[in-house]
């Protein structure tokens, strides 16, 4: 007793310090005095009203009672005993504390539990049972309602004649085991059971019984008369269960040691609830239980009865059954042992929504698909998804995907037109879901209103398939539609959801507002996919984030060309409707002007502007209203391209000056000259004689005046022109010109190679010219091609003198002379120019002289005459040192008339 106390002290003090809804106080203590007493006794009647004492003096403190931990109940106290009362206690277990109550702390000065219980009551129901072939016999009763107390059984078996054979004594149980060898076929026995406790005593009627399956026997009741048999059928044994998953069911398999033909079975399942009784009979050994869970496991119980024939039972025995049906009591056996297992989850049932995007053909004839699905709802199937596998035709072998994909690449060859999508379960395949590849031809629906929802986040989008109906069956039936929506620009995630083809409207939700999507609506038939209806949408449109960027492209003194950048899809946060150009010239005190542009126009205009320099900005405008200024730019009109046109003009400048120079390089000018002559026609090289040049002109416009040899002009005067037959072979007389070398007789080779050359020249010119011309184009070495390019150039003034001397000295050689022979005679060695012409032009006195020696007709000598000369030298001033020869020579004259001689020119050698 005090070993109990101090745990109950212990565990009061634990459940005053961790409860906060007993005693409000700040602490509580365990007192070691004073004790409770309970009237009628701690272990009462439930039901009862309780007086409860609490033996402690106060000392000036206040005593209360606390009933389980929670009731606090007031007393009386007299001398040092405080009377508690409490009225009918139904709690099977209470707790009792006295407490004192002190200004600082409450003290637990004792406890005491209390029990209450109840009588037993009549053992009733009452049954022995045997099997076939068991040593024992089971017999059973029901306890009635529960005590709360401990509660004995005394069980006494007796013969008919009252003899004693069996008896025990148990606690707290419903039934005992009597060994079948104490039994005897023949014999009838009685079976009585007394139940006792502290509060009382309960008999049970007597039961009789007996061994024999048709024994009859009775006992007495206080209406009829009952009568029981013990056999019963063998227990049965299950043998195997088997789950459906469409719908969830067991099918159990059930064995029995006899004959099962008149036996029916009958099945229990036990959850963590109760037991409950199920099923219906396939067959002699199956039975099937229906409307089970998912994923739960239950205990599973099967017992066999057969009809009693001919006796009467009673129906609450367990071992008797009404039969539902034709309401007789059946003799069943014991349920069998019980059987745990766990009911399999549901395979998925429905469709998978299915959908593709199609991607480009490789070079190999295949092509890539994205396969796309929604994932089943989770009430469709039990357990974990395992994967998703696509299916292809031709037998070409499966692909598999993650279960936590949605998505799904593969490469397939182009002439699939099908495949299809399932979900794989532990319990089952989801059926096959077909994703159609090809296009059907037809057009996709008639897009009709795009209404924005209110809040911002939903666009409810209507269409049409009416006009479609008249389409030919090629095409295919409506099957259903699907629906795209994605971001613009793309955010890497379009998002789709197949419809009814019943639907005419579609909500598009979770949209952002200021965010441009693209939509496509397509119909799939049965001959596949239609081409999509698009359209772009907002499900709010919102101001532009920022303003585009303007460019000046040309600015004059009124107008200015501009040019501005679309703003990029992200920044327009809806369809731009208008932009407005602002400009201000730069002077702060000028007023800002503005140009206000539709949407749609090009991007590029020319504006009327004020004169200036000018500072611009643009804004674009969406529904919402206008968003802010873009960069601000200025810009000033252009100046005038003076600078262009000085630098063309000094381009220009710089190329002539160069040609000009290269012109003035002799070899220069005779490329370009021979380059003209070969390309150039005929009449560009011809050499036209030069009127002005001759001084037969000059000298007739001088009425004929003789000739002044110290005149600077070098033609001859006018000889008389005579016929010369052309049958006279020679003509002319051979001049014989001998040029003496330095007073030694030797002739200079120069000298005669110069005359030689010239000769030569002078008579192949007047064989290739022999019809008359008023004078003769002047003819000189190659070696003289500078000299003679000047004169083409018509520069007279460089070298006058020289002109005249060769025009002298070339007239004679040229018109009188076919072949010169040159002696050198003269001893000093150089033939000069005066000697020549002293020769060639004879005073006017001797003219007659020399038109008579040379000019009639037939004179002269035929081997050509020979005439001696010598040079005599010119006075300086008349003819220069430069046409002075330094030689003498024979020259003969061979054909051909001359009228006057052609200046030749003589190098000094």
């Amino acid at each position: 007793m005090n070993v109990s106390f101090t745990i109950w002290r212990c565990m009061i003090v634990l459940l005053i310090l961790y409860s906060n809804c007993c005693l409000l106080f700040p602490a509580v203590f365990i007192s070691q005095g004073g004790y409770l007493t309970v009237e009628p006794a701690p272990l009462f009647l439930m039901g009862s009203n309780l007086t409860v004492y609490c033996h402690k003096c106060p000392s000036g403190s206040k005593i209360f009672l606390v009933l389980n931990e929670k009731i606090r109940i007031e007393g009386k106290t007299s001398n040092c005993t405080t009377k508690f009362y409490l009225p009918r206690i139904w709690s099977p277990l209470s707790t009792l504390w006295c407490v004192i109550q002190t200004k600082q702390t409450n003290k637990v000065e004792t406890g005491l539990d209390l029990r209450a219980g109840l009588p037993p009551d009549k053992p009733a129901d009452l049954t022995c049972q045997t099997e076939r072939n068991s040593d024992l016999m089971n017999c059973s009763w029901s306890r009635g309602q529960e005590t709360y107390i401990s509660t004995f059984y005394n069980i006494t078996v007796s013969r008919n004649n009252g003899t004693q054979i069996h008896s025990d004594h148990i606690q707290d149980k419903g039934g005992i085991t009597i060994p079948s060898s104490m039994l005897d076929e023949n014999t009838t026995y009685i079976l009585i059971v007394v139940a006792h406790n502290h509060f009382g005593v309960n008999r049970s009627d007597p039961f009789t019984f007996s061994v024999k399956d048709t024994a009859r026997v009775t006992r007495p009741t206080a209406q009829a008369n009952v009568t029981a048999t013990c056999v019963i059928p063998d227990t049965p044994h299950i043998k195997q269960i088997e789950f459906e998953s469409k719908p969830i069911a067991a099918i159990l398999h059930w064995s029995t040691t006899e004959s099962s033909k008149q036996l029916r079975a009958f099945v229990r399942l036990h959850t963590n609830i109760s037991w409950e009784i199920e099923g219906a009979q396939l067959s002699q050994d199956l039975i099937r239980v229906d409307n089970l869970s998912l994923l739960t496991e239950y205990e599973f119980q099967v017992k066999t009865c057969r009809p009693a024939s001919g006796l009467v039972g009673d129906s609450t025995s367990s071992s008797t059954t009404v039969s539902p049906n034709s309401g007789k009591t059946s003799i069943c056996s014991k349920w069998s042992p019980g059987v745990r297992m766990e009911s399999p989850g549901k395979g998925p049932s429905q469709l998978l929504h299915v959908w593709r995007q199609l991607g480009s053909q490789r070079t190999n004839g295949h092509r890539t698909v994205t396969v796309m699905w929604k994932p089943l709802p989770s009430e469709d199937y039990s357990g974990q998804l395992q994967e998703y596998k696509i299916l292809f035709p031709k037998n070409l072998p499966a692909q598999n995907c993650a279960a936590r994909l949605n998505q799904c690449e593969v490469e397939i060859p182009a002439e699939i037109q099908t495949l299809t999508v399932s979900a794989v379960t532990a319990y089952g395949m989801s059926p096959p879901a077909e994703v159609a590849l090809t296009h059907s031809g037809a057009l996709g629906p008639d897009l009709g209103y795009l209404t924005p929802a209110a809040n911002g986040t939903a666009v409810l989008i209507t269409w049409s398939w009416l006009k479609h109906k008249h389409l030919s069956t090629t095409e295919g039936k409506l099957l259903y539609y699907v629906m795209e929506w994605e971001s613009v620009p793309s955010a890497g995630k379009m998002q789709w959801q197949k419809l009814s083809k019943d639907l005419t409207s579609f909500s598009v939700a979770g949209l952002w507002a200021g965010v441009r999507y693209r939509v496509a609506l397509y119909a799939v038939t049965t001959s596949g996919v239609s081409t999509p209806s698009t359209s772009l949408i907002y499900s709010k449109e919102q101001k532009p984030d920022s303003g585009p960027n303007m460019y000046v492209l040309v600015h004059e003194a009124s107008r200015i060309l501009i040019r501005w950048d679309e703003l990029p899809v992200g920044k327009q946060r809806g369809f731009i409707t208008k932009y407005t150009i602002y400009f201000q010239p730069l002077d702060s005190s000028s007023k800002e002007l503005s140009e206000t542009v539709p949407g749609s126009v090009p991007r590029q205009m020319w504006l009327d502007c004020p004169e200036g320099a000018l500072a611009l900005q643009i804004t674009a405008s969406t529904s919402a209203g206008e968003g802010p200024r873009g960069r601000r730019i200025s810009s000033q009109p252009a100046a005038p391209a003076v600078g262009m046109v000085i630098v063309i003009i000094f381009v220009i400048s710089t190329v002539i000056a160069i040609i000009a120079n290269l012109m003035c390089w002799s070899c220069v000018r005779k490329r370009i000259k021979q380059t003209c002559v070969n390309w150039g026609p005929g009449w560009l090289v011809d050499r036209l004689p030069k009127p002005g040049h001759s001084n037969a002109i000059k000298l007739l416009e001088h009425d004929g005046s003789e000739p002044n040899f110290s005149s600077n002009d070098s033609d001859p005067p006018l000889s008389p022109i005579t016929v010369i037959p052309q049958d006279r072979e020679e003509v002319y007389p051979t001049v014989h010109i001998e040029v003496p070398l330095n007073g030694t007789g030797d002739t200079r080779e120069e000298t005669l190679s110069l005359i030689s050359a010239v000769e030569t020249q002078v008579v192949g010119s007047l064989l290739e010219h022999a019809s008359y011309k008023p004078q003769i184009a002047a003819l000189a070495p190659e070696r003289d091609e500078v000299n003679e390019a000047k004169e083409d150039q018509g520069d007279m003034t460089e070298n006058e003198e020289e002109v005249k001397c060769s025009s002298t000295f070339e007239g004679l050689l040229g018109g009188l002379l076919l072949s010169i022979d040159v002696e050198s005679v003269d001893p000093t060695g150089e033939l000069t120019v005066g000697s020549v012409s002293e020769f060639l032009w004879p005073k006017l006195s001797d003219a007659s002289v020399l038109n008579k020696g040379f000019l009639q007709d037939g004179k002269g000598t035929e081997d050509g005459e020979e005439a001696d000369s010598h040079c005599v030298g010119f006075q300086q001033d008349d003819i220069t040192d430069m046409c002075s020869p330094q030689c003498t020579g024979v020259m003969s004259l061979n054909g051909g008339y001359f009228p006057q001689v052609a200046p030749a020119t003589v190098n000094k050698l």
